[in-house]
C-alpha cells in the first residue's frame, strides 16, 4: 500500500467512526417498572425443591 492509498483509508476509517458515535444516543434506557407485589414464586419454589429432593431420594433408593 502506498502512502496515499493509507492516508485515504485512514480518513474513510476516521468519518465512518465518527458516524457510529454520533449515532449511538444520548443515554442509558429508563429503567424497568418494578415489580408487581404478590408473585407465586416465593412459596412454590421451596415446595418444589423439597418435592424435587424427595423424588430424586425415592429414586434412589428404589434402583439400589
Amino acid at each position: 500500500m502506498t502512502i496515499q492509498n493509507k492516508r485515504i483509508f485512514a480518513s474513510i476509517l476516521f468519518v465512518l467512526i465518527s458516524f457510529v458515535c454520533v449515532s449511538q444516543g444520548s443515554g442509558p434506557p429508563p429503567p424497568a417498572p418494578p415489580v408487581p407485589p404478590g408473585t407465586p414464586i416465593d412459596g412454590g419454589l421451596i415446595a418444589g425443591a423439597c418435592f424435587a429432593l424427595f423424588y430424586g431420594a425415592k429414586k434412589l433408593l428404589k434402583r439400589s
